[in-house]
């Protein structure tokens, strides 16, 4: 081309330079696009010099523009002619073989649309984008071959040719480097599991880039909640095997040392704050216990809220650690220091269609022109992330107008958050149960919840509606009501109930891990359809009653996992005031605390539950009010299986039964209930989520306010306790964790209906 280009020149002079002059510039092979449009795009102009790279230049413009397949740039008598065959354009796009991701989702993935021109290098490029799709779902087997279809006018169909191949497992997770925790107990805290014959309710198994991130960053907190101070991920890896039908990864690590906390100390180098008030903060870190980097965090949290009260928005709490080798101690300087002085200019929100801003900003507890604090800019990102509104969520935080200003741009995108629920389930306590409900998480969005459910059983039907603000006036101050109308017709009962109610509620926050929630109830309280061989107690309780009171909840909650929890405390008390109006007066108290705590790095966990209730009334309580157990309270009894009863056989009850057989439950004022559980592996590979316990359940269920029952001698509500053990099988999967329990009774009366096998809903405890 330059050769030519230079044998053409019209000038002498010009072709000693190297650059020619064309009176014009002509255009030829376009059918649909406009010479002048392509004479903009070969960027030469007619009367002004051209150098042989401006005319390589020239071609190389209109090829990339993709409106090409072959370009000629050819001088002519002191004249450039540009000849081009126009790419075809696309008739329709169609996708063929795609069964897991849908069309429409792949049509998101491409750049090409029909009416545009086709090329080789954009249908490339879009094939590989549908591969990556199919590689973020799991599948790195698939592959996609563009095939066109030609049309008249220069037209074609674009048809990709999809092989998805099989799901791509991860096959085996190892870890070299670990010494004192084991590969087995590794793989419990990270989230990828390893592909079994039972990976279809496990989930988790197919390989994730980004997951594999996560991981690394849970197994790093892991170790430094552990006293592994050195830890380190010094590489984590996925080989694909060669049929590309599985990974392997392969976690490289460094444990180090497990090192105690050693000598805590405050220092301050800011002008008015004392270190020595700061010094009952360290409490959590203080005693010489295994060093945990939660405990580290929690204390520079309370120092930097502290220093804030004070009027010290901008000290930074640095940590200052002193590793003793020798010992295996970690010294601990929390060092107050002014930092620099730094506002919030503006916060920033974008990518909502639909959330309002203030949903948003008021998971920041600071707001603009308040001190900037990069710890509750983390912590906000969290709560946003939280909230489940958005399928991602971000926080950034760039400089003002000046370097003493800080904008906080938040960018979110949105993703659905109402769900429509239909199904069924099956129980051994409720038998067969259908339902069917409708929640949305952020109604309007405002953030609130809305939810509507209609269930029914062999043995209860309820329907509910609720609605919940979490943030009343962008407060941490909870607000809702719930409206319900539940029946029971239960099995071991010769009469059934119903209570029609509305619950208006508010919860605020006590302390840091307290919260107190008030709700006001007004129910209407039905005992009917009451048998002939039902006890006479509950014959004289039948009937319609309303009741008006105050529901006062709190709790106490020092888990370190609410989920699955394994160390840690949590207390509860509820305290119920009726005859607010109504025809109930009574007072109702119910108390629960319950300790974990776990051996052998977490596999055996252990639990101890203590639960007592009471009732106190001067006009007596209806069943409907009185306590019961059994069941999933009490293993190894039947649902109401212990406690006062009215039992009496045929010519042994009173008059009008004398030809009739009673046997009833009637429930109890009073009950206490020690709850012992252990949970362990049980050598089946973890990743399918089965576990085995043991546990042991003491306690007692008695008082009545009336004994003068169907039987000849007044019903025995004494306190009588009862003892059962046995053993549970825990099989989590994603649609529900199971739990399955084999009880022995071993301390029991004779009147008491027992229950060996049960199985239920439930996590580990």
């Amino acid at each position: 081309m330059a050769l030519l280009f230079l044998t053409l020149l019209p000038d002498p002079s010009a072709k000693a330079q190297g650059t020619a002059v064309f009176s014009r510039v002509d255009v030829a092979g376009n059918q649909r696009i406009e010479a002048d449009t392509i004479r903009v795009f070969a960027g030469i102009e007619p009367g002004t010099p051209v150098t042989p790279e401006q005319m390589n230049l020239a071609v190389r413009r209109l090829y990339d523009s993709g409106l090409f397949q072959d370009v000629d740039v050819m001088p002519e008598a002191g004249r450039l002619v540009i000849t081009v065959v126009e790419n075809p354009t696309i008739n329709q796009i169609a996708f063929e073989g795609n069964k897991s991701i849908k069309d429409d989702v792949l049509l998101q993935a491409i750049q090409l649309r029909p009416r545009l021109a086709y090329s080789v290098a954009a249908a490339e490029a879009d094939s590989q984008a549908i591969v990556d799709a199919y590689r973020a779902s799991g599948r790195y087997a698939a592959s996609v071959n563009p095939v066109i279809i030609k049309q008249s006018d220069n037209r074609v169909d674009l048809v990709f040719e999809i092989f998805e191949g099989r799901v791509t497992e991860v096959q085996r997770v190892n870890f070299t480097g670990n010494q004192v925790f084991s590969d087995r107990t590794l793989r419990r805290v990270i989230g990828t599991n390893e592909a079994n014959w039972l990976s279809f309710l496990f989930g988790n198994v197919n390989y994730d880039a980004d997951r594999l991130e996560v991981d690394k960053e849970k197994l790093r907190q892991y170790y430094l909640e552990r006293g592994f101070v050195d830890f380190q991920v010094e590489s984590a890896t996925a080989e694909l095997a060669r049929e590309r039908n599985g990974f392997f990864l392969q976690f490289t690590l460094s444990e180090g040392q497990r090192y105690n906390f050693g000598t805590m100390s405050v220092s301050s180098s800011t002008p008015g704050l004392n270190a020595a008030e700061f010094a009952p903060l360290l409490e959590p870190v203080q005693g010489g216990g295994v060093y945990n980097v939660k405990q580290v965090n929690r204390v520079i949290e309370r120092m930097t809220y502290q220093a804030g009260q004070q009027g010290y928005a901008f000290v930074e709490i640095r940590p200052k650690v002193t590793k003793n080798a020798a010992a295996h101690t970690v010294d601990i300087e929390f060092q107050l220091v002014e930092g620099q002085r730094v506002f919030i200019e503006r916060i920033d929100i974008s990518g909502n269609t639909r959330t309002l801003d203030r949903v948003i900003r008021r998971q920041f507890h600071v707001v603009e022109g308040d001190a900037f604090n990069a710890r509750e800019v983390r912590e906000a990102e969290d709560r946003i992330r939280g909230l489940g509104f958005f399928k991602t969520a971000t926080v950034q935080v760039r400089e003002g107008t000046s370097p003493q200003q800080a904008l906080v741009a938040v960018e979110v995108e949105e993703q659905p958050t109402g769900s429509l629920s239909l199904g069924g389930a099956f129980s051994s306590s409720e038998g067969l149960t259908a339902q069917v409900s409708i929640v949305e998480r952020n109604f309007l969005g405002r953030g609130q919840t809305v939810s509507a459910s209609v269930s029914a059983s062999t043995q209860n039907q309820n329907i509910e509606f609720g609605f919940s603000e979490p943030a009343l006036y962008d407060r941490d101050l909870l607000a809702g009501f719930n409206i319900y109308y539940r029946e029971t017709n239960f099995d071991e009962q010769s009469f059934q109930t119903s209570n029609i109610g509305f619950e208006p509620r508010i919860g605020f926050p006590l302390s840091e891990n307290g919260r107190l929630t008030i709700r006001y109830k007004i129910s209407q309280d039905d005992i009917f359809d009451v048998a002939p061989d039902t006890s006479q107690i509950i014959e004289n309780e039948q009937g319609k009653q309303i009741t008006s009171g105050l529901i006062f909840t709190y709790a106490y909650d020092r888990r370190n996992s609410v989920v699955d929890p394994t160390a840690g405390f949590i207390l509860s008390l509820n305290q119920e005031f009726d005859g607010l109006g109504g025809d109930v007066r009574l007072s109702k108290t119910r108390g629960t605390a319950r300790v974990y705590t776990s051996y052998f790095e977490e596999a055996l966990v252990l639990s101890a539950e203590l639960e007592g209730g009471a009732i106190f009334s001067a006009d007596g309580t209806r069943i409907i009010n009185r306590f019961n157990t059994g069941g999933d309270s009490f293993r190894g009894f039947a649902r109401n299986g212990i406690g006062p009863r009215d039992k009496c056989d045929i010519g042994q009850c009173k008059s009008p039964q004398e030809d009739l057989e009673v046997n009833e439950a009637l429930g109890g004022n009073f009950f206490g209930v020690l709850r012992l559980d252990a949970s362990f592996p049980i050598g089946v590979p973890e990743q399918y989520g089965i576990y085995g316990g043991l546990f042991s359940d003491f306690g007692s269920l008695w008082g009545l306010d009336d004994t003068d029952g169907s039987q000849q001698n007044p019903v025995d509500d004494a306190l009588i306790t009862r003892w059962s053990a046995g053993a549970s099988l825990f099989v989590d999967t994603p649609f529900a964790p199971l739990r399955f329990n084999y009880a022995f009774p071993l301390k029991y009366v004779d009147d008491d209906e027992l229950e060996r096998f049960r199985f239920s809903v439930q996590t580990r405890f």
